[in-house]
């Protein structure tokens, strides 16, 4: 791996460091001591920041510094309508780049060696290489009255503190790729576990923060977090982006605020918000993929089209499909990311109970129902208990992500499951379904005996198609409870069942 003398070299134009009165620094000078002394602090070691201090007064383009380039290990634009403007500065991301792919290539593992920091609103970045425009930029601004305004704490407290999450972020990230790069503190540093990949949905301006606040802490915790690139603004290509990108990932998460979103140029009309979360529906009926919305508590919209996404949030379970709604703080947001993502640990076997030699041990049956059905299920439940079997049913009570793990926790540790299909409707039943699929990434290697659907009342047509095409582990208790209905299920749990 390539060594190099300077860790990054900071691109800007002359202009954007000017400063608003004669006693204070220039924005660019400050963002070069900051990111100097965040970075230090994540690399355990001075950070080797350079830059050209334009003396001159103008964007004087010098040969010196295309000189340094093969030596630098990270370039940093600071774009701005002037940077995009100047001819000297897009030749000094056209030289790194060329430079770059010279001397230990443009990405490292797929990640940029070229960092956007926007210091303010640009209109087209086209004058930039194909790689830094696809590349994700950092916004250092943000939009007051419909105004953007620049992280500056000389603007209020709250404007100081984003800057600061911002820069701690942008330092996280360029410690991490001069640890893939190889630059001489970075070889010895210990290589960290790779873990699951997260689809980190795009989402509306509001909600921005939040997003970056818990992006940061997964990236901290050693986990991969996409998009890590600009996706395409046209609706078909942003579709298929998103689909090869959710391919990646065993966990998606949406969050969902009073904004609409960006919409792609294509027919639908609908944001990224709405087609993430349609793709990631699909994804998850089809591949299992673990799904988290967020919708804070009483959030509403003044726009049309988001408030019907958000009540469709709430009351369709085709647009909730496969995930859990959290409606509390972004805390509570992060906690249940947390639950999910050990939960999605393959599970550690050797903790599952194990019985003593010659120990009889209850088989344990997990019967799922809904908690208007729980009257109806005694007559099966005493007949399972008298049988031998000991019995879960699904808690009802309690926040979402403490149901799910008490189902997954069910799921786990039983021997056969019982579906109860009694007052629950087609979409209740095929949720369900989708839900076991996910059986085998929550046992490990412990097989599952049977998995059998119990028919009660009410008779529906669907409940009738089931019995007129013989599906299979099939129990009909549509008339009544009767021993009989048992017979089948029974020889499988006594002749050890098999694996499924």
């Amino acid at each position: 791996m390539k060594s190099y003398t300077k860790d990054l070299f900071i691109s800007y134009a002359h202009i954007d460091n000017q400063s608003m009165t004669t006693d204070e620094k220039g924005w660019v000078t400050r963002f070069h001591t900051s990111l100097e002394t965040v970075l230090s602090m994540r690399l355990g070691k001075s950070a080797r920041i350079w830059r050209d201090n334009k003396l001159q007064g103008n964007d004087i383009f010098a040969d010196e510094i295309t000189d340094q380039f093969s030596q630098t290990a990270v370039l940093i634009s600071v774009l701005t309508p002037r940077y995009l403007n100047s001819h000297w500065c897009t030749k000094e991301v056209s030289e790194f780049y060329k430079t770059a792919q010279q001397h230990g290539g443009i990405t490292i593992d797929n990640k940029s060696r070229i960092f956007k920091i926007l210091k303010t609103p640009v209109v087209s970045q086209e004058s930039l290489p194909f790689e830094m425009k696809n590349a994700l930029g950092y916004d250092f601004y943000t939009i007051e009255d419909d105004v953007p305004v620049e992280l500056d704490a000389m603007y209020g407290k709250r404007f100081g503190e984003a800057y600061s999450l911002k820069m701690t972020k942008l330092a996280f990230h360029i410690s991490q790729l001069l640890e893939k790069i190889g630059t001489d503190f970075g070889d010895s540093l210990p290589q960290k576990e790779a873990k699951a990949t997260i689809y980190l949905a795009e989402c509306s301006h509001d909600l921005n923060e939040a997003r970056e606040l818990l992006e940061s802490e997964l990236q901290h915790h050693g986990y991969s977090v996409l998009p890590d690139r600009q996706l395409p603004r046209i609706e078909d290509d942003y579709t298929a982006a998103v689909q090869g990108l959710l391919e990646r990932c065993s966990l998606s998460i949406h969050l969902v605020g009073k904004g609409y979103g960006a919409v792609p140029d294509g027919p639908s009309e609908k944001s990224v918000v709405v087609l993430q979360n349609a793709l990631a529906v699909e994804r998850s009926k089809n591949h299992s993929l673990e799904r988290l919305i967020w919708l804070p508590e009483g959030t509403t919209s003044e726009l049309s089209q988001q408030q019907a996404f958000i009540t469709a949030v709430h009351q369709d379970v085709n647009v909730q499909y496969g995930a859990d709604l959290i409606t509390g703080d972004v805390e509570t947001l992060k906690a249940s990311v947390h639950a999910t993502l050990k939960k999605l640990e393959k599970p550690d076997v050797s903790k599952l109970a194990t019985p003593a030699e010659g120990e009889d041990v209850k088989k344990l049956i997990y019967l799922i129902c809904n908690d208007q059905d729980i009257k109806a299920t005694v007559a099966v439940r005493k007949f399972l208990r008298k049988a031998g079997f000991d019995i879960n049913t699904p808690i009802f009570e309690g926040d979402a992500s403490t149901v799910r793990e008490a189902n997954q926790q069910s799921m786990r540790e039983c021997d056969a499951v019982i579906i109860f299909y009694g007052s629950g409707d087609e979409a209740w039943k095929h949720t369900l379904d989708n839900e076991l699929k996910k059986l085998p990434s929550y046992r490990g290697d412990k097989p599952l005996l049977g998995r059998y659907t119990y028919l009660a009342q009410p008779t529906t047509a669907k409940k009738e198609d089931l019995i007129d095409m013989e599906e299979d582990n099939l129990i009909d208790g549509l008339e009544a409870f009767s021993v009989s209905a048992m017979t089948d299920f029974m020889q499988v749990m006594n002749s050890g069942g098999k694996t499924l």
